[in-house]
């Protein structure tokens, strides 16, 4: 695998893959990328195999703690270590700017994930996670 940042060019495959991974539902994915976009577009990785996308990370920084957001794989090459690779990626472009820790969310149903985020070193924070919406979609 590849990784390199976001093209517009691979919008419908990010799409695709998306929506293949459960990544939908909850927003505009096309909302989602126009706004990464205006934001550390280089920062919107993409994974891709003989041209084609197979996985994408969203990294994401605010001076204070490094995100990730919109982690996938192809859910036929999931459990290859490409999710790693994409980790260990945005981690180096974090530790590159200074992040001292990167905060994620997953949902409570998702064990898998879960599982695998642990696996990397991540642990479950005794926190709340709220939101508000700003943008109704």
């Amino acid at each position: 695998m590849t990784i390199r940042p976001y093209r517009p060019t691979d919008e419908i495959a990010v799409l695709q893959l998306w929506e293949a991974s459960g990544l939908t539902g909850w927003t505009d994915p096309r909302k989602d990328i126009a706004r990464k976009l205006r934001v550390n577009p280089e920062w919107f990785l993409v994974g891709e195999h003989d041209g084609i996308v197979i996985a994408t990370c969203i990294v994401g920084y605010e001076g204070h703690r490094g995100w990730i957001n919109r982690l996938a794989v192809a859910p036929a090459l999931q459990g290859g270590g490409l999710g790693r690779a994409l980790m260990a990626e945005s981690e180096r472009i974090l530790r590159g700017v200074g992040c001292a820790k990167i905060n994620l969310q997953v949902r409570t149903t998702n064990t898998q994930v879960i599982a695998f985020y642990q696996r990397l070193g991540f642990a479950v924070d005794e926190v709340v996670s709220m939101g508000k919406k700003l943008v109704r979609e």
